[in-house]
């Protein structure tokens, strides 16, 4: 890989980064927050492939998979507490849970 296309990498995982980072910071429901969340890791994951590829080293690609277990863990357990909030709520808006109390 070439200094030019990790450049073009990079780019495209700073864009995809900072979509990541606009709908958290504007968004207020909670399911779009989490894709937001997962769009930032998968930009930082793009970006540990690019330099990895560059070095000519697997370790970044590693450290990939474990960011990918992470946020698969993430998701779950996530997507489990939205749940439950929205059964008690009937709404996953993120301005209305002040509390995890009833």
């Amino acid at each position: 890989m070439d200094a030019t296309l990790l450049k073009y990498c990079l780019a495209l995982s700073a864009v995809l980064f900072t979509l990541g980072v606009v709908g958290v910071m504007v968004r207020r429901n909670a399911i779009v927050l989490f894709m937001c969340i997962e769009l930032m890791l998968n930009a930082a994951n793009l970006a540990f492939v690019a330099f990895s590829r560059y070095l000519g080293k697997a370790d970044g690609q590693i450290f990939v998979f474990f960011v990918m277990a992470v946020a698969a863990a993430e998701v779950a357990i996530g997507l489990a507490i939205i749940v439950t909030v929205f059964r008690n709520r009937e709404s996953v808006n993120v301005d209305e849970m002040t509390s995890l109390k009833n």
